[in-house]
C-alpha cells in the first residue's frame, strides 16, 4: 500500500488495524504524521476530532459483561456435589429434621458464595486495566495547546510529555529532549528506557522501540512530543485487556478431585440406594420400609461434612498465610499452592530489590566490590578478594565523587524505606558514594555546580561544571558511555592519583567483564576549565574535551538475598523455579545465576541459556512445550509469550504459580493455576488478577506460602481418610440389615447425628494440625494422583468394616441379651462415636503414631474428643435427646465393650501403618 493509499483509506473511515500492525517505530516521523493525517505543530481541527471520535470511540478500555449475577450465582449450584448436599437437605427437611437441614443448607449457600466471588475477580481486573489509562492529557488542537481528559483523545492527536506525565495512549515520538520512561509495568524493563525519534527495524521487539511511548506508561525524565496511533482497546495495554479476558479460569488440583470424587459418590449412592430398596421390596419387605431403609443408607453415605471441612480447613490455611505475609485472595488457591510443580517467576521486583544498586567500581587499576542493596547507605566497599581492605586510591574516591556531583537525583527516605527521586541509576549512583563515606549534603555545597549539560541520547552523556574555589580551575564531572567517555579522555587516574596514559584495552576488557555479569556500566572522567576564559562559569560540548579517564562502575537491580534462599528451598522441595521477565537477556542470566535457578550453583561460571521473546515467537506451540520444560530463563518477552508459555507448560500437566507485579503480567498470573502479585510494588492490574498478593513482595513469602497450602492438603485428606470409613460403615451396616431381613441398627436422624456432631467437633480438629516436619522434603504430588491413593482407600475399606462388625456384632448381641430395640440402637451410635474417636488420633498423621507426633501437640483434637464424650453421655441419658434421636440409657457394662472395639480398631489401624512404614524403609534402602 502506498502512502497516499494509506491516508486515502484512513480518510475514508477505515478501521486502524493496518497503522497498528505497523505500530509504526519502523517508518519516519514525516511518514507517520502523513499517514495519520495530522499537522504535527498544529495538531487535528475540531471537526475532524469529533469525527474521529465517533469512528474511534472513546479512548478507554473496554470491560467484558459475561454473565449477569443471578446467572453466575446459580451456576454454583450446578455441581455434583452440591446436588449430594442438596438431597440431604432435602431428606433431613422430609424427616424434619429442621436444624440438620438449615445446616446442610447453609454449608450449601455458604459455598455458593465463595464461587460467585472468585469469578468476580475477572471483571475486577479489567476494571483496575481501565482505570490505569484513565489521566489528563496536554494535546496540540488547532494549533492551540491544552489540556483534555485522557478519554476524548484520537488518532492522531499531537501529545506532549513531560516529566511526571502518564502517557495517555500508544504514541509514535515526533521529538524528544532527555526523555525517559519507566517502562517496567508494561515491559518489565528495570530502568526508564530513553527516548528518541529514530527509526527501528519492523521486526524490533517492544521493549526495544525507543522512538515509541505506550499508554499507562510514566515519564520519568525529559520532554517530547508525539502523535497517537492507538486509542483504547488497540493500544498495547488494550490487547493485553484482552488476554486477560481470553485467559481460561482454571479449576485448582482440589476442586478437580473433589468434582471427580463426587460425581463417583453421587453414582454409588444411588445405585446401592436402589439396590437396597429392590432387594427389600423382593423380600417382601413393605416400599415404605424399603424406602426409609434407601433414605438411612444415602444419608449415611453422603459426607455431609466435607464441604464445610474443606472451606473451613482453607480458611484456616489462609490465616495461616497472612500471618506469613501471603494474602489470598481466592480460597482454592491455598491449596493449589502445596500442589504447585513450577514457579514462573518475574524478575524485576520479584527475584530483586527493584532498586538498582551499584555492585562493583573499577579505579585506579584496582577493582571493589560493593555490598548492601538498595538505595540504603548501609554496606561497604571493599578490594576484590580481600573483605578486610576497605581503602579505596584516589581513583576509586574522585569516580564515586563524580557520580555523586554529576547527579540530578536524591534519595528521601519514607517510613523505613529509601527510595530515590529521579534516575533509579542517578540514585544507584548516590548510595554507593555514601558507603564510601561521601556526604551528599556537604558536598553539593561545597563544591557548588555552575552550569550543566543534561544527559541527551544523542550525546550519551552528562557533564556538569563546579566551583573548587576561587583561585582554582572549575572542575568538570563526566559520567556516560563507555565509548563516548573514553573519546573524551587523553589521560587516566592512577591509584594515587597521577594522570598516567590511557589503558584504553585494560579499561575496555573490565568494561566487558562487568558487562557480562549483566552489570549496567558507567565510564567517568573529569576536566578543567581555566580561569579567565570565556568558557569559565559555562559548558558546552566543545569544552568537554581532554579528559582524565576516572573509573567504572557496574550496576544492577539485585536479588533478593531472601529470594535466594528460598529459591534453593523450593528446589529441594521439587518445584521448579523459571524466570520468566521482559528485561534484557544478559541481566536476566545474570539474575538467575546468583540466585541458582534450575538447580545450578551461585558461583558457576557458565550462565543458564537464556530463551529470547524473539525466539519464542519463532517456536510453534507443539515445539514450545518441550522448549518451555527444558528451559530456566526467558527474557523480553511479551505478554502474549507469556501467556503461551503459561499454557505451555500446563499442557504437560504441570501445576503452574506465576508471579508479577506489572501490567505485562495479568494475562499469565490469570492464566495461571495460581497468580501471586506484589502487594508493595505491583499494579493494581496484577493484584486484581492475582489469587494471591503478598504484602511484602518477596519472593520467600511464596515459598512459606507453598509450605503453608501442602500443610492443607495433607490436613484435608487427613479429614477426608477419617470421615469415609464412618460414611461407609453406617451404608455397609444399613445393607447388611437390609440383605440379612434384620432390624436397621441405626436410624437417619441417629446416622445424621453421628456425621454432623463428629464432623464439627473430631474431624474439624484435624484443620488446626501443625505442619509434619518433612513438609518440604517431599517431592509435589503428581497431579494425576488421585485424591486418594490405593493405601489410603485400603484404609478406609479396613475402618468400614471395623465399623460393620463392631456396630453391627454389638447391636445383635444386646438383642440376644434381652436389651431393647432403642438399647441396643443406643450402644450401636456410640460404637460409631467411640471408633471415630479413637481413630482420630490415628488420622493426625497418615503415616506416624500420635506417640511421634506428641499426643498434646494438637490441643483442639483433645479438647474436641473431650466435648464429643460429653455430648455422647448426653445422647445416651438425656430425656430431651432420647426423645429426640431415639436413644436410651444404657448399662454401663456396655461402655466397656464399646470402648473394647475403639481401642481395637485404634490397635489395628496403628499396626497397619507400622507394616507400611516398614515396607517403604525396606524399598528405600533397596534403592
Amino acid at each position: 500500500m502506498s502512502l497516499n493509499d494509506s491516508v486515502r483509506t484512513l480518510s475514508e473511515g477505515c478501521s486502524m488495524e493496518t497503522l497498528i500492525k505497523k505500530h509504526l517505530h519502523h517508518v519516519s516521523v514525516d511518514e507517520a504524521v502523513q499517514l495519520l493525517d495530522v499537522d504535527s505543530q498544529k495538531g487535528l481541527d475540531e471537526f475532524e476530532i469529533e469525527a474521529r471520535q465517533k469512528r474511534f470511540g472513546p479512548n478507554t478500555i473496554p470491560t467484558q459483561t459475561g454473565s449477569g449475577p443471578l446467572k453466575r450465582l446459580l451456576l454454583q449450584f450446578h455441581q455434583p456435589l452440591v446436588y449430594i448436599l442438596i438431597a440431604a437437605g432435602t431428606i433431613t427437611g422430609l424427616l424434619q429434621e429442621w436444624v440438620d437441614s438449615g445446616v446442610i443448607f447453609g454449608v450449601v449457600l455458604v459455598n455458593a458464595l465463595i464461587g460467585y466471588l472468585q469469578e468476580s475477580k475477572a471483571a475486577k481486573a479489567l476494571e483496575a486495566l481501565a482505570n490505569t489509562v484513565t489521566t489528563d492529557a496536554t494535546v496540540v488542537r488547532a494549533g492551540k495547546t491544552r489540556n483534555v481528559p485522557s478519554t476524548e483523545l484520537v488518532p492522531g492527536d499531537i501529545v506532549l510529555l513531560q516529566s511526571g506525565d502518564k502517557v495517555p495512549a500508544d504514541l509514535r515520538l515526533i521529538e524528544t529532549r532527555d526523555l525517559q520512561i519507566d517502562e517496567s509495568a508494561l515491559t518489565g524493563e528495570s530502568v526508564p528506557v530513553e527516548k528518541h525519534s529514530q527509526v527501528y527495524q519492523p521486526d524490533t521487539p517492544l521493549a526495544e522501540r525507543q522512538n515509541m511511548a505506550y499508554s499507562s506508561t510514566l515519564v520519568t525524565y525529559g520532554q517530547g512530543r508525539g502523535v497517537i496511533f492507538a486509542t483504547g482497546s488497540h493500544t498495547e495495554v488494550g490487547r493485553i485487556s484482552e488476554l486477560i479476558s481470553e485467559a481460561d479460569i482454571l479449576q485448582t488440583p482440589l476442586t478437580r478431585k473433589v468434582t471427580w470424587f463426587s460425581q463417583v459418590l453421587l453414582v454409588v449412592i444411588l445405585i446401592l440406594a436402589a439396590i437396597t430398596f429392590g432387594i427389600g421390596v423382593l423380600r417382601g419387605e413393605s416400599a415404605y420400609v424399603m424406602f426409609m431403609a434407601a433414605v438411612a443408607l444415602a444419608v449415611g453415605a453422603i459426607p455431609e461434612g466435607l464441604p464445610a471441612a474443606v472451606t473451613i480447613t482453607l480458611a484456616i490455611g489462609v490465616a495461616r498465610m497472612a500471618r506469613r505475609r501471603a494474602i489470598i485472595r481466592r480460597l482454592p488457591a491455598v491449596e493449589t499452592l502445596g500442589s504447585t510443580t513450577i514457579i514462573c517467576s518475574d524478575k524485576t521486583g520479584t527475584l530483586t530489590e527493584n532498586q538498582m544498586t551499584v555492585r562493583a567500581i573499577w579505579a585506579g587499576g584496582e577493582q571493589y566490590k560493593v555490598t548492601g542493596v538498595g538505595y540504603a547507605a548501609s554496606g561497604t566497599i571493599h578490594v576484590s578478594g580481600n573483605e578486610s581492605n576497605h581503602d579505596l586510591n584516589v581513583a576509586a574516591r574522585e569516580c564515586l565523587l563524580a557520580g555523586l556531583l554529576c547527579n540530578d537525583s536524591r534519595l528521601v527516605k519514607k517510613e523505613a524505606r529509601w527510595e530515590v527521586q529521579g534516575d533509579p541509576t542517578e540514585g544507584a549512583l548516590l548510595t554507593s558514594a555514601a558507603k564510601a563515606g561521601l556526604d551528599n549534603d556537604e558536598l553539593i555545597t561545597g563544591i557548588p555546580r555552575i552550569d550543566v549539560i543534561p544527559f541527551e541520547s544523542e550525546y550519551q552523556y552528562m557533564a556538569t561544571l563546579h566551583e573548587m574555589g576561587t583561585e582554582s580551575p572549575g572542575r568538570i564531572y563526566v559520567k556516560g558511555a563507555m565509548e563516548v567517555i573514553l573519546s573524551k579522555c587523553t589521560s587516566a587516574l592512577n591509584a594515587s592519583g597521577e594522570c598516567v596514559p590511557l589503558p584504553l584495552e585494560k579499561i575496555k576488557h573490565e568494561f566487558d567483564q562487568l558487562a557480562t555479569q549483566g552489570l549496567r556500566v558507567l565510564a567517568f572522567a573529569r576536566g578543567e576549565i581555566e580561569r579567565g576564559t570565556p568558557d569559565t562559569n559555562r559548558l558546552s560540548h566543545a569544552n568537554v574535551s581532554n579528559l582524565t579517564f576516572l573509573g567504572l562502575q557496574g550496576m544492577i537491580d539485585p536479588p533478593r538475598a531472601e529470594a535466594i534462599a528460598a529459591v534453593k528451598a523450593c528446589q529441594t522441595a521439587g518445584v521448579r523455579v523459571k524466570m520468566i521477565t521482559g528485561d534484557h537477556a544478559l541481566t536476566a542470566a545474570a539474575i538467575a545465576q546468583q540466585v541458582g535457578l534450575d538447580g545450578m550453583a551461585t558461583q558457576s561460571d557458565t550462565p543458564p541459556k537464556v530463551v529470547s521473546g524473539k525466539e519464542l515467537t519463532k517456536i510453534s506451540d507443539r515445539d514450545l512445550i518441550n522448549v518451555a520444560e527444558t528451559s530456566a530463563v526467558f527474557a523480553r518477552v511479551t505478554p502474549e509469550e507469556k501467556l503461551r508459555l503459561v499454557r505451555a507448560l500446563q499442557a504437560q500437566k504441570q501445576i503452574v504459580a506465576m508471579t508479577g507485579d506489572g501490567v505485562n503480567d495479568a494475562p499469565a498470573l490469570k492464566q495461571a493455576d495460581i497468580g501471586v502479585a506484589m502487594g508493595v510494588g505491583g499494579t493494581e492490574v496484577a493484584k486484581e488478577a492475582a489469587d494471591m498478593v503478598l504484602t511484602d513482595d518477596n519472593f520467600a513469602s511464596i515459598e512459606a506460602a507453598v509450605e503453608e497450602g501442602r500443610g492443607v492438603f495433607d490436613n484435608l485428606t487427613k479429614f477426608i481418610v477419617w470421615t469415609l470409613p464412618t460414611n461407609l460403615g453406617e451404608g455397609l451396616v444399613i445393607l447388611a440389615a437390609v440383605f440379612l431381613g434384620v432390624t436397621l441398627p441405626i436410624l437417619p436422624v441417629q446416622i445424621l447425628w453421628i456425621n454432623m456432631t463428629t464432623a464439627v467437633l473430631l474431624g474439624l480438629m484435624l484443620a488446626f494440625e501443625p505442619k509434619e516436619e518433612d513438609i518440604m522434603q517431599r517431592p509435589p504430588r503428581d497431579p494425576d494422583t488421585p485424591l486418594l491413593t490405593r493405601d489410603l482407600i485400603g484404609r478406609i475399606f479396613l475402618v468400614g468394616t471395623l465399623l460393620l462388625v463392631g456396630a453391627f456384632g454389638l447391636f445383635e448381641w444386646a438383642l440376644l441379651s434381652g436389651s431393647s430395640i432403642e438399647e441396643a440402637r443406643t450402644i450401636a451410635v456410640n460404637v460409631f462415636v467411640m471408633v471415630e474417636l479413637f481413630y482420630l488420633f490415628n488420622c493426625r498423621s497418615l503415616t506416624r503414631s500420635m506417640f511421634q507426633l506428641g499426643l498434646l501437640s494438637n490441643l483442639w483434637v483433645v479438647g474436641g474428643a473431650a466435648i464429643m464424650i460429653v455430648l455422647q453421655l448426653l445422647y445416651t441419658y438425656a430425656p430431651s435427646m432420647n426423645r429426640l434421636f431415639h436413644s436410651t440409657p444404657i448399662g454401663w457394662n456396655w461402655w466397656g465393650w464399646i470402648l473394647a472395639v475403639g481401642i481395637t480398631a485404634y490397635c489395628v489401624v496403628g499396626f497397619e501403618k507400622w507394616i507400611r512404614r516398614r515396607q517403604t524403609s525396606l524399598t528405600s534402602k533397596e534403592n
